[in-house]
């Protein structure tokens, strides 16, 4: 699926200290998610986040704000965007988008309408995610960095074990491409 955005549409960047991920955007399957992503970047809200959740041969997961806080990763996965005191969730919006090599969509617990700040970006096809999870981008440029990402997992436990090294997220910016 992976074709580049056109000339001037918005994608977000973000920067690590692996280096860039681009990420385009599918608002004709998800508008709703894509709207969530786009206003959490520009308000800053993924900047100093980490990427908690890292598994070889499936996705790397961030988003969480807790992952800010070092001090706080037996926490890191139950994070959300809070205003007000109260945690933002969005409807699910499955679609036919195929959970493939660098496709972006949102993480949500059990409750198919949970989904809230965090993301997942999947570094191998997993088609058993297929219509059970909100698909709404994928990477244009940085699948390297994705794969680098992935080797801070920790392979015990499934490889939900916390990353010692969390790779942060320093930077989120929506940008026109090309950039």
């Amino acid at each position: 699926m992976t074709q580049l955005p056109n000339d001037g549409e918005e994608v977000a960047v973000l920067t690590t200290s692996k280096g860039e991920i681009v990420l385009r955007f599918y608002p004709q399957h998800a508008p709703n998610h894509v709207a969530n992503f786009k206003e959490l970047v520009a308000n800053g809200f993924y900047t100093g986040t980490r990427f908690h959740r890292c598994i070889a041969g499936f996705m790397i997961q961030g988003g969480d704000p807790n992952t800010r806080d070092l001090a706080k990763a037996r926490v890191w996965g139950t994070g959300a965007n809070v205003v007000d005191g109260v945690e933002k969730r969005l409807k699910a919006e499955f679609n036919q988008l195929k959970h493939t090599r660098g496709v972006l969509s949102a993480a949500r617990s059990q409750h198919p309408d949970s989904a809230s700040s965090q993301f997942f970006i999947m570094q191998k096809d997993s088609s058993h995610l297929d219509g059970q999870y909100s698909a709404f981008g994928e990477v244009v440029s940085g699948l390297d960095v994705v794969d680098e990402i992935v080797k801070t997992g920790d392979a015990r436990n499934n490889g939900s074990v916390r990353p010692e090294d969390a790779v942060e997220i320093t930077g989120a910016r929506i940008a026109a491409w090309p950039v």
